[in-house]
């Protein structure tokens, strides 16, 4: 396979979505074809993520495993709330500042200008998340498993904008790795904190420690290495200053009205994944939130193909999209959805022949008497899993504002299915609201992704 750098000359053309063409001339992207790392191929770096990701996937599974082993269903529901708290805040802060560098083809902004917005946000995020801990009744235990678990998203969004870069040169070995360091170690001190305290506060704020490490010792380092490997050869007064970040106002705001509808739709959609979980808790408790979190989470072995695939597949397809590589971009869309099909069959398949084996060996026999309720959720993961192409798909055409309104819509489907089904039917009401928002979600993803290969189609036949 062609390596992507080798593509380049000091000048190239590119078609942006207007269907017109611009010359893109490196010495004014802060970079030189001569210098650029040297990228992987796709199957490379699919092979690097999806090993990342399992390992630290099963590593962050591994947490609910040993929170049901050592501790109860209560613990694993405190847990649980905690990231269904925090989570919501973070991903609207992270602004998806990663897709906008991996699609960012021209380099309209530079590595300090995400840096600088993305920490700003940041300490805007980790405020927002102590206000909401401590102003909503939560219990002192609780309130501070949701603020450290916020220190410890925040130190990850930060690493994030890191992954972004490597990403961008195609090098999906370094996010690997950092997530095959983060990972065990995460588990390991989670482990040897609840042992040692016996609640679920001390386990995170060993993840907090963790996370901050492999930040400074390994994500950083790495983004220096790379900034460096990518400026022209000359000496500039800049060099040794690559992560300095660039509060630029004009910048800024350019990039945050690019930015922040996705931002919005990352947190519409942690909303709409983190609804169930909030009606639980509200209706049912902590213990009742803790099995349905448990079950749900087996969902995460499915995403861990689909974010691999997705992460390596996006900018591969914004570089087709770009080129107006009509033919190149509906194939690699239409093989991801084939693979998203495939694994979610698998998924319900697994769950109906051996789903109360694999609960009563994973986690305890309460969770294994919830067998119909993990099939259920393996339905919606399989739905989702397409779901999550398609959003990939959009994202590389840079169909950024079109995807609020289309999280809008399933997140309020979501939000009343469940205040209508989870009074009622308890946990099957929250798995089936799930499958009703997935399916309302693809549906509507299907018609944006039909209007962007018109789109293409019709730039290409202009270009001609």
């Amino acid at each position: 396979m062609i390596e992507m750098s080798n593509l380049f000359d000091y000048t190239i053309l590119t078609k942006i979505r207007l269907g017109r063409t611009i010359a893109v001339d490196f010495t004014q992207l802060n970079t030189s074809p001569m210098t650029q790392p040297k990228s992987l191929t796709l199957r490379q770096n699919f092979s690097w993520t999806f090993v990342g990701n399992i390992i630290y996937a099963a590593s962050q599974w591994g947490m609910l495993v040993v929170l049901a082993k050592l501790g109860s269903p209560e613990m694993v529901g405190q847990f649980t709330l905690g990231l269904a708290v925090t989570a919501p805040i973070v991903l609207f802060a992270n602004l998806q500042l990663r897709q906008i560098q991996t699609t960012d083809v021209d380099r309209r902004y530079q590595f300090g200008d995400y840096l600088g917005l993305r920490l700003v946000c940041t300490g805007l995020a980790l405020l927002a998340i102590g206000i909401v801990a401590f102003t909503a009744g939560y219990r002192w235990e609780t309130a501070l498993t949701i603020l450290v678990l916020g220190v410890a998203k925040s130190l990850e969004s930060i690493s994030d904008v890191f992954h972004g870069l490597f990403q961008y040169q195609e090098r999906m070995d370094r996010i690997a790795i950092s997530l095959m360091i983060k990972g065990p170690l995460s588990l390991l001190m989670l482990g040897i904190g609840i042992w040692l305290t016996g609640n679920v506060l001390g386990g995170t704020i060993g993840l907090a420690v963790i996370w901050a490490i492999v930040l400074i010792c390994y994500d950083i380092p790495n983004g220096v290495a790379i900034l460096r490997a990518s400026v022209q050869t000359q000496v500039t007064p800049d060099r040794n200053r690559v992560l300095q970040p660039r509060f630029n106002a004009t910048d800024l705001r350019s990039l945050v009205g690019l930015s922040l509808p996705l931002g919005l739709v990352m947190m519409l959609i942690s909303l709409n994944a983190n609804i169930p979980r909030y009606f639980i808790q509200h209706y049912l408790g902590e213990r009742e939130l803790g099995i349905f979190s448990a079950l749900s989470y087996l969902m995460v072995a499915g995403n861990i193909v689909i974010g691999a695939l997705g992460q390596s597949a996006c900018p591969r397809l914004a570089k087709y999209y770009a080129a107006g590589n009509t033919k190149d971009f509906k194939n690699l869309v239409l093989k991801t959805l084939l693979i998203g099909a495939l694994l979610g069959g698998l998924s319900i398949l697994m769950a109906a022949i051996a789903g109360r084996e694999i609960l009563t060996l994973l986690y305890r026999p309460e969770y294994a008497a919830q067998g119909y309720l993990f099939i259920l959720l393996m339905v919606s993961a399989g739905i989702g899993y397409i779901a999550s192409f398609l959003g990939y798909a959009m994202t590389a055409a840079q169909y950024f504002r079109v995807q609020m309104p289309l999280s809008i819509v399933t997140t309020g489907v979501s939000a009343i299915c469940c205040f209508w089904l989870v009074p009622i039917q308890g946990l099957i009401g929250a798995a089936i609201a799930l499958i009703v928002s997935a399916v309302v979600q693809i549906g509507f993803s299907l018609v944006i992704i039909f209007h962007v290969f018109h789109k293409i189609n019709k730039s290409q036949y202009s270009a001609e």
